[in-house]
């Protein structure tokens, strides 16, 4: 088994809160990391590197200048929704089970595509949650570096028209937010936007 299998199952048993297998803690592994991810008062950190290397490199990171991982702090629950004043059943009140129409790691890859106006998300991924917050890592990419312009398997993000991908909804996880990364009968009619086809889509 090749080491970038082993980190996975090991990130996979620390999500899954095992306890004890092989003589380690998973779980407390897991619980020390996140108390370290609430110690800054930034929602925004840039990192030296990723905590989740593997994942980090089959979305498209790699070790060179202009080419870094931030890790964004952003809040649980489906958002502010204000208490009608005038009368409502209580099941019309339209407060609770109320979520956003985009998905939390979206909004945390654009918040930090905001964070650093002069780069572009690449992807991003999950790397851990407690009872406040979740925690995302972001791949950025800076389309004037030099080596990132050398780099035939990174230079695409130069051009213009991947500019402000996160903004519109053009990352692998916005995209799936946007009901565009299924296939099969039906699915024909996500395309170009779920309002597209008299609403239709999946």
């Amino acid at each position: 088994m090749s080491l970038a299998q082993h980190v996975k199952e090991t990130f996979q048993k620390e999500f899954k809160g095992v306890q004890l297998d092989e003589s380690y803690d998973y779980k407390k592994l897991n619980r020390e990391r996140l108390i370290s991810f609430r110690r800054p008062v930034e929602a925004i950190v840039r990192l030296d590197k990723p905590t989740n290397i593997p994942r980090a490199r089959e979305l498209g990171y790699k070790a060179k200048q202009g080419v870094f991982a931030a890790r964004v702090r952003i809040r649980k629950g489906g958002g502010l929704h204000f208490r009608p004043k005038r009368g409502r059943k209580p099941k019309r009140m339209g407060i609770e089970k109320l979520t956003r129409k985009q998905s939390i790691q979206g909004i945390a890859e654009q918040r930090a595509g905001k964070r650093f106006p002069n780069c572009e998300v690449l992807n991003s991924y999950y790397i851990g949650e407690d009872g406040q917050h979740f925690y995302f890592e972001a791949i950025l990419v800076d389309p004037f570096a030099p080596t990132v312009k050398a780099d035939k398997e990174l230079n695409w993000v130069c051009a213009k028209q991947h500019k402000d991908r996160a903004e519109r909804g053009l990352t692998s996880a916005q995209k799936r937010s946007r009901g565009l990364h299924g296939k099969g009968i039906g699915y024909e009619k996500n395309r170009p936007s779920l309002r597209a086809h008299h609403r239709q889509g999946n």
